[in-house]
């Protein structure tokens, strides 16, 4: 049980304070205090309607709280990304079960973000608010007073409110509202409904209702499918349910829920993650099919290979949840959380060379095949095209898998392409890709013996950056998750990561990053699996007992950690979660 800290002045609650709730379309986070501060509907790339998180004066928010000072407990409905909160006032306790709703045949063709009040003792006053926002600075809210009641309206966005047992609400020109009491064995309902550029539908409460056990059952019934026995079960588990989240129904799996959540507290390192990354895509499949997930496995790799095939060899890093191109980056004039803007819209990543994605890609077919899945005529041809394509490209310089405004010979890359022709070697092999198997081994060997020349340093004892630098980069601990070296060079490696960029259990990125930016949770997860792979499993799993319980109450990831604890990024960040699903079972593997 907590004492719920009050926000700061400008209304902004700490990151850690946020649980997470989604339905495949949309993404909702709700604070500590009961607050829905992100709701972006109908989409999770949608101009949020609910944006308190990035706009606390005019974002607007969905309240409901004791109106007493109180504390909380809560937790998700195990198996599920439904969230139970009980509230605890002088007067006694009531529990509020949020969710965002499926229906009959699954998801719902409009939204339905419910909240159930049940009393459990003593009587409380509860207080409630469903106030939209400005859509980061586009529109001004309104209300219309229908004959089904009122609507309010936001853009092309219509929302509407159903209750039950809340008393008759108070209708503003922008929000609706109301306040009710609890007793021992009341229960009552908010919930929100909305759509766009479509008639809203106004269900009954008690349907609604319904429909949270309804959620609550499918989530169930999707996580009871995988498999991990292992220790971290529940952390693993939560893992794989906070992804679930981040998987749009095309297949499309997005980085993370939320855009403009700075990586510095001072701001400025404030990126839009609500595209669909390929490399994202491959590790959430990669951990997926190591969870026994097959249905969303399958659905998630063919989104992947239509776009790939769609792109062609020389594929885009990124795309939108829908597939297209993404949108140039957009600032927006809107403060910010806790006012350190920039708040943003797209991403400047669109159009860079990063050669890292063509081993992610090729690792991932070969898991994916290996699992009992023959590739099409298609997809075979364009993998071994993709493989030619490596062997031309490799030698170049590019972003690398940080993104990075300047070009090198980044080693990660260099470890990445290595990868993707051991694996197209494999796959031609076992007779799944056409192709020249004996160039693409060549180059393979060729790449090799130019990491080992160029990358590794002597005189430093590590893998570098880059050639010609002494700066580190947590990334080239991808190389021994990979299989590209697990031997005495990579143990170094790892040494002097720790030594130079790590704080604690955690990791900066690279060097310098330190100056500008939290730790990078990912890569701590990814130095556990690295000395696992390496023959270091009792380091590796001490190291994984003290970055578990940095969750935060629910167990939910963000991008960054400060070294004070506070949560820095985007969230819930699915690479942060990826990378502890592949922690998890490589140490279970190494013992």
């Amino acid at each position: 049980m907590r004492v719920i800290p009050a926000r700061d002045d400008d209304g902004y609650a700490d990151l850690r304070t946020y649980a997470a709730l989604g339905d495949g379309d949309t993404v909702a986070l709700v604070a500590e205090d009961g607050s829905v501060d992100w709701y972006p509907v109908p989409l999770l790339d949608s101009h949020p309607v609910f944006a308190r998180l990035l706009d606390a004066p005019a974002g607007g928010s969905i309240e409901l709280q004791p109106v007493d000072e109180f504390t909380v407990e809560r937790a998700y409905v195990p198996g599920t990304n439904v969230l139970s909160t009980v509230f605890t006032t002088a007067h006694g306790r009531v529990r509020v079960t949020d969710s965002i709703d499926t229906g009959v045949a699954g998801r719902l063709p409009w939204g339905e973000l419910a909240r159930r009040v049940e009393g459990l003792d003593g009587e409380v006053s509860m207080r409630w608010t469903v106030a939209p926002g400005t859509g980061l600075g586009r529109y001004q809210p309104w209300c219309d007073r229908t004959e089904h009641g009122p609507v309010l309206r936001v853009g092309t966005v219509s929302i509407g409110v159903r209750t039950s047992g809340t008393g008759e609400p108070m209708i503003e020109h922008r929000s609706i509202g109301g306040g009710f009491v609890t007793w021992a064995g009341s229960r009552h309902l908010v919930a929100v409904l909305s759509t766009e550029n479509e008639p809203l539908p106004l269900p009954d409460a008690d349907a609604i209702d319904a429909n949270i056990d309804r959620t609550v059952d499918r989530w169930k019934q999707w996580s009871s499918l995988l498999h991990y026995d292992g220790p971290w079960a529940d952390a693993v588990i939560r893992s794989a349910l906070a992804l679930k989240l981040l998987q749009n129904r095309s297949g499309a799996i997005a980085a993370a829920a939320t855009t403009s959540v700075p990586e510095s507290p001072d701001g400025e390192k404030n990126w839009d993650y609500r595209f669909a990354w390929v490399r994202d895509a491959a590790y959430t499949l990669h951990a997926l099919i190591r969870l026994g997930d097959r249905e969303e496995v399958h659905a998630a790799m063919s989104w992947l290979l239509r776009v790939v095939r769609d792109q062609g060899a020389d594929a885009e890093v990124f795309t939108r949840l829908d597939g297209g191109t993404p949108d140039d980056e957009r600032r927006l004039d809107v403060p910010g959380w806790r006012g350190t803007g920039p708040v943003v819209e797209g991403n400047r990543a669109a159009g860079q060379l990063q050669l890292g994605i063509y081993g992610d890609l090729l690792e991932i077919v070969t898991l994916y095949s290996s699992e009992g899945y023959v590739l099409d005529i298609a997809t075979a041809r364009l993998l071994a095209r993709i493989a030619d394509h490596t062997c031309d490209v490799w030698q170049q310089t590019d972003h690398g898998i940080w993104e990075l405004l300047d070009r090198e010979h980044y080693t990660n890359s260099k470890m990445s392409c290595w990868h993707a022709l051991d694996r197209a070697v494999h796959l031609a092999e076992v007779g799944q890709i056409p192709g020249t198997a004996d160039r693409w081994r060549r180059e393979r060997d060729l790449i090799r013996d130019w990491i080992e020349e160029n990358c590794w340093s002597d005189e430093l004892g590590y893998y570098t950056a880059y050639p010609g630098t002494e700066r580190l980069d947590a990334s080239v601990l991808l190389g021994a998750v990979g299989g590209y070296d697990r031997g005495p060079r990579m143990q170094a490696t790892c040494d002097a990561l720790r030594r130079e960029l790590g704080r604690g259990p955690l990791l900066y990125r690279f060097s310098g990053a330190d100056k500008e930016e939290g730790t990078f949770v990912a890569c701590a997860f990814w130095m556990v699996a690295a000395l696992a792979e390496t023959g270091r499993p009792d380091e590796a799993t001490e190291l994984m007992g003290e970055l578990v319980p940095l969750a935060n109450d629910v167990g939910l990831h963000s991008e960054m950690i400060a070294e004070d604890g506070t949560f820095l990024g985007n969230l819930p960040q699915g690479l942060s979660h990826l990378a502890l699903m592949t922690a998890a079972p490589t140490l279970i593997e190494k013992y």
